[in-house]
């Protein structure tokens, strides 16, 4: 809790914001009252706060739009569009940095600078610039002094999650992972080379496909030459947001709706190769991030965010495509597990009820009617109800599938989904089954089996010898059996004082009916005053263990 004294002057300032906009949660935590459940202020009052907050609250809103495994729906749609409203730093101060950051000075790079940024964003903000051989580029130049503030708010807001940590919320949602993943990625995001590598790769992945025609589709190009930590120098594309362009009424003989329908299936298949093959994609497609060039191809910006996917988890997302497309709870619940991090007790009724109650309304639907992103939320939705964690690629990739059919739809609202995926799970089921090089996966198989069949006679026989010999041994591991142990012996312990003691008290009731000797009465007290002992030392135990029925 070392921070929250640390940052007062800082902590006083976001009190003011929360107070101001009436969060007495988050407000409660700053004074050092006791965590309690969360409890968040509307979607609205939310993004007020976190705008007014600055820069780094902003990277945090934004981070946690992309996490609808915790957060509703509704959150999730009003953080998206969360942008930082911050003037561009001053250019002298911007020139400062570009000529610390190159190694040859500023004239000799570059014949001209527009000192109007293009755009300013909480990290950096981006200027036109031509290069001393005329090629037009973008400089993304990183804001000068930011890296003071984030390391002060990061540490800030590790505090801030180690408190929400001790609630059942905190526990079940692993607030503190939570806290240190946007660390890292906010960290990230200040190194410009990372968004320079990701962009590079993505070029790379997206050079080659079998599912669109890759000359249609422009990642610009990095000068790494000119790139550093603070300053990322990239190809400019002449060109306007996709939902925003004016296509011409007619194209190489092609009229508007089905120039429009060639290039959203362009983007469908580009995000389904980087999700379900490449298991590495854009995580950031909307539409300012989608452009619309003057030549009539399309453009991915801004690859500073991105999602992985391993072969297994890939396999397990499109099962589940099909799962939802055959509206199978079931299978639904099972690959669920599959996919949530271990050692979670979870009741596999209720998911699977849950999953049969989500996709009832679907019966009736064809899948062109389908809203998938819908669908992907709720899936998370039931996750969150039943306290399963699911990685937090999972929020990656359900919000990029949300943006890109957002977008899609919005471009080419005629748009068939049906269409989109039919011809592409065939690829993807040929792929998982065989592989990249099927010869070699049939081959490999083939010896798997060869090696199976040489050594099973010789298993059939070890397994009946041990049967008739009465050598074969069973190895049965059942959970929590030490507690029921435990608690049969206690009340086999409880159910033996209980006779015990029934017995002392009908001893001493046959005695005192006998000869009235004083021996005798005085044995008879002593009977029912050990019975009366060990009874309130029996009702004792029971009410402490707390399983009095």
């Amino acid at each position: 809790m070392f921070a929250l004294t640390k940052n007062t002057s800082r902590q006083r300032e976001i009190a003011e914001v929360v107070f101001r906009n009436g969060w007495d949660y988050a407000r409660g935590l700053l004074t050092g009252d006791k965590a309690d459940e969360p409890r968040l202020p509307s979607p609205e009052v939310l993004r007020n706060i976190l705008i007014e907050l600055g820069p780094v609250y902003v990277k945090l809103g934004q981070l946690l739009s992309t996490r609808p495994d915790i957060l509703p729906g509704r959150y999730v749609d009003t953080l998206t569009a969360l942008q930082a409203k911050v003037p561009p730093a001053p250019w002298e101060q911007v020139e400062a940095l570009i000529r610390q950051e190159l190694s040859q000075p500023l004239e000799e790079v570059f014949r001209d600078i527009d000192r109007n940024a293009v755009a300013a964003g909480s990290i950096g903000q981006v200027y036109c610039a031509v290069l001393i051989n005329g090629q037009k580029v973008a400089l993304k130049v990183q804001r000068p002094g930011i890296e003071v503030v984030v390391a002060q708010d990061i540490s800030l807001i590790k505090s801030l999650a180690e408190l929400v940590s001790l609630t059942e919320f905190g526990k079940n949602f692993d607030i503190v992972g939570l806290a240190d993943e946007f660390s890292n990625a906010l960290q990230a995001e200040l190194d410009f080379t990372t968004e320079a590598e990701y962009t590079e790769q993505l070029r790379c992945n997206l050079a080659e496909s079998k599912w669109f025609n890759t000359q249609q589709l422009l990642i610009p190009q990095i000068y790494n030459n000119l790139t550093t930590a603070k300053l990322l120098t990239i190809e400019w594309l002449e060109g306007e947001p996709i939902l925003d362009a004016n296509l011409p009424q007619v194209r190489n003989h092609q009229d508007e709706a089905t120039q429009r329908s060639e290039m959203t299936t362009i983007l469908f298949r580009a995000f389904f190769q980087q999700i379900y093959i490449d298991g590495f994609f854009h995580a950031d497609p909307h539409p300012g991030n989608i452009f619309y060039l003057e030549d009539g191809r399309v453009a991915l910006l801004d690859c500073g965010m991105v999602g992985r996917l391993d072969p297994r988890t890939q396999q397990i997302l499109t099962e589940m495509l099909l799962a939802i497309v055959d509206l199978d709870a079931r299978r639904c619940s099972q690959l669920t597990l599959e996919l949530a991090e271990g050692g979670q007790e979870v009741n596999l009724n209720r998911l699977t009820h849950d999953y049969d109650r989500m996709l009832r309304k679907y019966y009736n639907r064809t899948i062109s009617q389908m809203n998938f992103s819908e669908v992907i939320y709720e899936i998370l939705q039931v996750s969150r109800n039943n306290k399963i964690r699911l990685p937090s690629n999972m929020g990656l990739y359900a919000k990029t599938l949300a943006n890109l059919e957002g977008v899609a739809r919005g471009f080419y609202p005629q748009i068939n989904l049906l269409d989109q995926i039919r011809p592409l799970m065939v690829d993807l089921f040929r792929r998982q089954f065989l592989g990249e090089r099927p010869a070699e996966t049939l081959l490999r198989i083939g010896l798997d089996l060869k090696s199976l069949s040489l050594r099973s006679p010789r298993l059939v026989e070890l397994l009946l010898d041990r049967i008739t010999a009465e050598t074969l041994k069973w190895n049965i591991s059942i959970r929590q059996l030490d507690i029921l142990a435990l608690s049969l012996e206690d009340s086999a312990n409880r159910l033996s004082f209980s006779i015990l003691v029934g017995s002392l008290i009908m001893g001493a009731a046959i005695i005192s009916t006998g000869s009235a000797t004083t021996q005798v009465s005085i044995l008879s007290n002593v009977l029912f005053t050990v019975a009366s002992l060990l009874s309130i030392w029996l009702i004792v135990s029971i009410l402490r263990s707390g399983k009095l029925k």
